[in-house]
């Protein structure tokens, strides 16, 4: 029997109605649950996904879902990237991605202190103990203000021992990556503007615990549910899994295959069904989750296109959409006007539409300059 075969066109449909670039969303909480996370490595990146996709944007609509209602969280999980995830998801998340991460950084930062300092698992238990304790005395508090409370944290290691770009480090920003990836510290206001990575810290509890598997099963559900369907490798890629913990998920969620234009991929049972979507554009951000939501992307993003929009490491600059098609790039100059870039033929309407949507987020910054972290080469020449 053939298989149920879903096009190129299918999928950029529902591209945009489900990572709600086609209709936008009333809440913040909507957005992060419909694209299943955030990537919040660079801070900015939350606030911008959010605002592409939002009916009414705002920074503070995104600070007091963060920081009053805490109804968001960020964690350290698939791929070993950090993302914002809905409260409800944490556990699943946690048990699905985040704990053996948390294992991985654990290890690592014992053979760095023993290594660098000289310290064993009991000297560190310790150490944290303190830490933890500085902190919920203070309630919030940054890791400089933690230094202070706990003079262990200032213990130096000394980095590229004999090279030209040798450097020594405080051990305290490891300590506390270790504690926040173990759910025992939670990211609080930044010190500065929305766009800020220095954070303060609040005490926090560990998720309640999940069973791996389950929690992996849901998580593929979910997956599937908001960019399925999808391939094997493209799940292998964004879970950071290996293909056996893939396939065992699909087989637990009941996934069927259908035929893509690449090959054989994976949807839900109940989900074959694609629906209508009107035109629409949009700007999104560097590291935004839909471009970064699959391994093989010619779907969406023509292979020529690439050099120009990712960096050597993989990672997605800021991209220009039409009808579920990367068309371009954009940037924000210094003097605040966000400028975009076609690299390819998308018509005056489109065109005119983009053209649009610059002027609005130029607005909605209001001055604000944001550089991505990860910079690539269009976003490069645009901003000059």
């Amino acid at each position: 029997m053939a298989l149920p075969e879903i096009t190129d066109d299918d999928r950029r449909a529902r591209l945009g109605r489900r990572h709600l670039l086609a209709a936008q969303a009333d809440t913040v909480e909507e957005v992060v649950d419909a694209l299943v996370g955030l990537h919040a490595t660079d801070p900015a990146t939350v606030f911008l996904s959010a605002r592409a996709r939002l009916t009414d944007p705002s920074v503070a609509a995104v600070e007091e879902a963060f920081y009053e209602r805490q109804s968001l969280v960020r964690l350290l999980c698939m791929r070993r990237t950090m993302f914002a995830v809905t409260a409800d998801l944490a556990p699943v998340v946690d048990a699905a991605a985040a704990r053996a991460i948390a294992a991985k950084e654990r290890a690592g930062l014992l053979k760095y202190l023993a290594e660098g300092v000289g310290w064993d698992a009991e000297r560190l238990a310790k150490v944290e103990q303190a830490t933890l304790a500085a902190l919920a005395a203070r309630g919030e508090a940054t890791v400089v203000e933690l230094g202070r409370d706990v003079p262990d944290l200032l213990e130096q290691v000394v980095v590229a021992a004999g090279k030209k770009y040798e450097t020594r480090q405080n051990v305290s920003s490891r300590i506390v990556r270790v504690l926040a990836a173990d759910g025992r510290m939670r990211r609080s206001r930044p010190r500065g503007t929305w766009i800020s990575s220095q954070f303060r810290w609040a005490p926090a509890q560990p998720w309640p615990e999940v069973d791996t598997g389950q929690a992996r099963a849901e998580l593929v559900r979910r997956w599937l549910a908001s960019f399925g369907p999808g391939s094997e490798g493209d799940l292998k890629w964004w879970t950071g899994w290996t293909l056996g913990a893939v396939r065992t998920a699909l087989k637990a969620v009941g996934a069927v295959q259908v035929e893509l234009s690449t090959g054989p991929g994976w949807a839900l049972p109940d989900d074959l069904f694609t629906p209508e979507t009107e035109p629409w554009v949009a700007l999104l951000p560097a590291l935004d989750p839909t471009p970064m939501g699959w391994q093989a992307r010619d779907w969406y993003l023509a292979p020529e296109l690439r050099p120009r929009l990712f960096d050597t490491a993989g990672n997605v600059g800021p991209t220009a959409w039409c009808d579920g098609r990367v068309v371009g790039g954009w940037a924000q100059r210094p003097d605040g006007e966000v400028v975009w870039q076609a690299l390819t033929d998308v018509g005056a309407q489109a065109r005119a539409a983009l053209d649009a949507e610059a002027a609005r987020l130029t607005g909605w910054l209001g001055g604000v300059r944001v550089v991505p972290r990860f910079r690539t080469p269009l976003e490069k020449e645009l901003s000059r």
